[in-house]
């Protein structure tokens, strides 16, 4: 099982951020929180010269039914989403869901998972 899914898009950075947004809308998901890290370590007095944006996102019911069934889930809410320039590329990117959520051993649990990974990777693929 490959820990993460990735794609790589056609669009700018910005493009790609803006794109990926309306498409997570789409499927039921927010964003609730941005960071470039750019940005963020340029602002630290570091340098770093690609950008590499992660958006924590929700589905407010998905996250909701799976914190009812078991509140320890929480250690891997909200999913990370990341949009970054590697070369002349960028990508488009998330962790899947059901990595972190088969480690708890819970098949009702992982099944729920597999329902968001996917709206999640049609999500990252409609934004591409």
């Amino acid at each position: 099982m490959d820990i993460n899914y990735k794609v790589v898009t056609e669009k700018n950075f910005e493009e790609a951020i803006e794109s990926l947004k309306e498409s997570l809308s789409k499927y039921g998901f927010g964003v609730l929180w941005e960071l470039n890290f750019k940005d963020k370590l340029q602002e630290k007095g570091l340098a770093f010269d690609r950008n590499f944006k992660i958006l924590e996102v929700c589905n407010p019911k998905q996250a909701q039914e799976v914190l009812n069934k078991n509140i320890e889930v929480g250690y891997f809410l909200p999913c990370k989403m990341v949009v970054y320039e590697d070369k002349d590329s960028v990508i488009i990117g998330m962790t899947n869901p059901t990595a972190f959520i088969g480690l708890m051993g819970d098949n009702e649990l992982s099944t729920i998972a597999i329902g968001v990974e996917n709206n999640l990777k049609a999500a990252i693929d409609d934004a591409k």
